[in-house]
């Protein structure tokens, strides 16, 4: 009796298509036409005998059992790239294709110093870089969009394995002229929750700035308008509140060229630590460690 298996080919359309959730959005991210894309779904279709996708003008819409294929096609997947990793673990270390997850308050301080010496001590490495949310990131790291992930801990970010770098201390931001004397710290008790401006939900820095300074009220009250650290700086240059910044920011010179000045925080865990993450028992980990070796040389 001959079985007929699915090819990694049609398990990754399928895997586009649940992502995208559209045929034409679908075939451009597998460079292919979309009649390809739709005929290679209904070949899978017919090779196992069940309808996965039901299509409509408007909608594509998975069948239960379309959802859970697809899952499990997207593990199928994983695995299959990571026969190649292994390979190519066994080769030169730190070549070919990378793909790196940075979260916003690290990636626009932290890459400019590390990107030379990684393009200067390892040209054949081709790091593929995705700027996006911690828990974004974690997600993408354990469907396999990611191969690992430049984050800040603690985060709860699944089965993982880490590499720490160093600790990235938390600063109080606030309007030249607030402070006349400011103090050489601030503590948490000095910050008015009423003038605290944060960013958005989904930046972990929020989390770990009100963790440190074990406060509840200040995630009540706090004014959560900021996308961006360059954003709530302008925000704060502007006398519209205060605000808390990692150390690596004013580092890079985010308060150059504004009239605001910053102090440490004075908690007990006023400190984010910066970490390389990935997934636990991938064949790439000595990778993964000399990476990390490389990024804590380089800060």
């Amino acid at each position: 009796m001959t079985t007929y298996l699915p090819t990694l080919k049609q398990l990754q359309y399928l895997v586009a298509l649940k992502d995208h959730g559209h045929f034409g959005r679908a075939a451009e991210v597998c460079f292919v036409t979309q009649s390809t894309m739709s005929a290679g779904i209904r070949e899978l279709e017919t090779l196992i005998g069940v309808t996965l996708v039901e299509r409509t003008r408007r909608v594509v819409r998975f069948t239960p059992l379309g959802d859970r294929i697809a899952d499990k096609a997207r593990r199928v997947i994983r695995e299959s790239e990571e026969l190649a990793d292994m390979a190519r673990a066994a080769g030169r270390p730190l070549s070919g294709e990378m793909r790196m997850s940075v979260i916003p308050t690290i990636a626009p301080f932290m890459l400019p110093r590390i990107l030379p010496a990684l393009r200067r001590d390892y040209p054949e490495l081709k790091l593929f870089l995705r700027e996006e949310t911690t828990g974004v990131a974690c997600e993408g790291l354990h469907n396999g969009r990611t191969d690992c992930v430049l984050l800040a801990l603690p985060y709860a970010c699944g089965e993982i394995a880490a590499a720490p770098l160093f600790d990235d201390r938390l600063f109080v931001a606030f309007p030249d002229g607030d402070l006349p004397q400011a103090p050489a710290t601030i503590a948490a008790d000095d910050i008015d929750e009423t003038r605290l401006l944060l960013l958005e939900d989904g930046h972990c820095l929020k989390d770990h700035a009100l963790a440190a300074c074990n406060r509840p009220e200040l995630g009540a009250q706090a004014m959560m308008l900021g996308t961006s650290l360059h954003t709530i700086v302008q925000m704060v240059d502007n006398g519209l509140g205060v605000t808390m910044l990692p150390e690596m920011a004013i580092d890079a010179g985010i308060l150059e060229h504004t009239r605001v000045s910053a102090r440490p925080l004075a908690a007990e865990h006023a400190t984010r630590t910066i970490a390389l993450v990935w997934r636990r028992a991938s064949p790439r980990e000595r990778d993964f460690k000399l990476l990390a070796e490389v990024l804590k040389a380089a800060t």
